[in-house]
């Protein structure tokens, strides 16, 4: 029997190191070279394995090959650094912390709404509700729909070239995207060129939805609950290892996430469980861990993204780290009620090296966005300046997460649509756009029906005690610890 193990055979890495070399500036063309001379092949272009395993003589090459290319210095280092002090020391404009509000009356206890009885296990909120809780609450409710509803409208087009989302919308009339993609219309000959994806198809589609199902996308956000919940705001990034033992299991795990698995279980620690053998380490897995550092600090980048970083050096390096700290500040940014989508992005750039690819890149989309009204010429350009990235790979992604945001201009529908309809990593840009669309709607009641009736109010997922929760009970739960956050000594 053959149990063939994705995003973690050495043979399959390597071809993914080969890549990140080139993007960020090592020469491995002699490392390259001796792969290819004793028949190694490159990376599996959308799947996390390759058909079938290596000969022993390539695995044990690969194994080599890769702690050869660690080896090799990165010229982009000092622009683009990991560690937190050396990330302040590069942002020139890192935001100041809030002023502080007033104190809590003696006695007081930080309090949420209620929002239905948590599941078994889960620590519940309190029920009494002060003054200026509901629009917040509400607020978050908002952003847990949308974070749900972008998602899953990507879920189907995951990994499809930009090309094929195009054909098989316009064959359902439903290009510009506007609606959930269905099957219903589409051509036999169009379907079998470009399938859906195999394991959303089922519960994803238009004709299929019944809630929301599992994915990676909405399980970390509540993983990051019970990581607040367990270890408060002042967590390490030892106590998010911790937690992804105890309760996240490892298939459910991918790229950049499942190879720091394999490292903490091979005994390694953090950070080094981020950079050994993880070719995976600027892909978007810490971005889409972001969004309860960004609810639970609202008004507050700096301190969402100083969070981020915590939870997201686990698995990532550099431009890795810098989407979730650019996620995080954004999203704390909308979460104040205060600011626009225009703002929430201005801040987000605060917090991560303006020289780095990913600052370069938001900047890219941002500026796309804003010279051209139709959004597929946005998109085509995107494609044409970071079309050599992996289509995982942050930078890319966050360029079109920039420019989806902005030409959308706080339309929720629209937000949702740009970002899928960009191509790419289509449910978490879908899922980062709702999160961020949602904040600014402020309110579920402002998010069309046709995105959130579908979802009716169940969320699937092998996170243990959270199975089939509402998303009022979990903006209930994020705001009570948001609200002990504010009110902390």
């Amino acid at each position: 029997m053959n149990v063939r193990l994705t995003w973690v055979q050495p043979e399959d890495l390597i071809g993914h190191e080969l890549r990140q070399a080139v993007e960020d500036g090592r020469d491995a063309s002699a490392v390259a070279a001796r792969w290819r001379a004793a028949g190694g092949t490159p990376a599996p272009t959308a799947a996390g394995a390759s058909p079938d395993p290596a000969p022993p003589h390539l695995r044990a090459l690969a194994e080599h090959l890769l702690d050869e290319l660690a080896s090799l210095p990165t010229p982009l280092s000092s622009a683009e650094p990991t560690s937190l002090p050396h990330i302040t020391r590069l942002c020139p404009h890192w935001p100041a912390p809030p002023a502080p509000g007033p104190p809590p009356e003696p006695g007081a206890r930080p309090t949420a709404p209620t929002t239905g009885p948590p599941p078994a296990g889960v620590h519940a909120a309190p029920t009494t509700t002060p003054t200026a809780v509901p629009g917040r609450a509400a607020r978050l409710h908002a952003a847990w729909l949308g974070r749900a509803a972008g998602c899953l409208l990507g879920k189907p087009v995951e990994k499809l070239p930009l090309p094929a989302i195009r054909a098989l919308a316009r064959a359902t009339g439903n290009w510009p995207l506007t609606s959930w993609f269905t099957a219903r219309g589409v051509p036999p000959a169009l379907a079998a060129a470009h399938p859906w994806n195999r394991r959303s198809a089922a519960t994803s589609l238009a004709e299929n939805i019944d809630g929301m199902p599992e994915d990676d996308d909405l399980n970390y956000p509540l993983l990051n609950l019970l990581l607040l919940q367990r270890y408060g705001p002042g967590f390490t990034t030892a106590d998010v290892a911790r937690l992804w033992l105890d309760e996240l299991p490892a298939g459910r795990t991918f790229t950049a996430e499942r190879v720091a698995y394999r490292n903490l279980l091979s005994g390694l620690e953090p950070p080094l469980t981020a950079g050994h053998r993880n070719p995976f380490r600027e892909w978007i897995g810490a971005q889409i861990r972001a969004d309860v550092h960004g609810w639970t600090h609202p008004g507050d980048p700096a301190a969402a993204a100083e969070q981020a970083h915590r939870d997201a050096t686990l698995t990532h390096t550099a431009n890795g780290v810098y989407g979730a700290m650019f996620t995080a500040a954004v999203i704390a940014t909308a979460a104040s009620g205060t600011a626009d989508v225009h703002q929430s992005l201005a801040a987000g750039l605060t917090v991560v090296p303006p020289d780095s690819r990913l600052a370069r890149a938001v900047r890219f989309g941002i500026a796309t966005a804003h010279a051209h009204t139709d959004f597929d010429t946005v998109a085509d350009r995107l494609h044409a300046a970071y079309g050599t990235y992996h289509w995982v790979h942050a930078v890319p992604n966050a360029a079109l997460l920039a420019a989806a945001l902005t030409h959308a201009d706080g339309d929720f529908t629209l937000s949702i649509c740009r970002a899928v309809s960009g191509g790419w990593d289509t449910d978490s840009n879908g899922a980062t756009a709702g999160s961020v669309a949602g904040l600014l709607a402020g309110h579920p009641d402002r998010i069309p029906d046709r995105w959130t009736s579908p979802l009716k109010n169940r969320l699937a997922t092998s996170v243990h005690t959270f199975d089939g929760i509402g998303f009022d009970t979990l903006a209930g739960l994020t705001y009570a610890l948001s609200h002990q956050e504010a009110h902390r000594p």
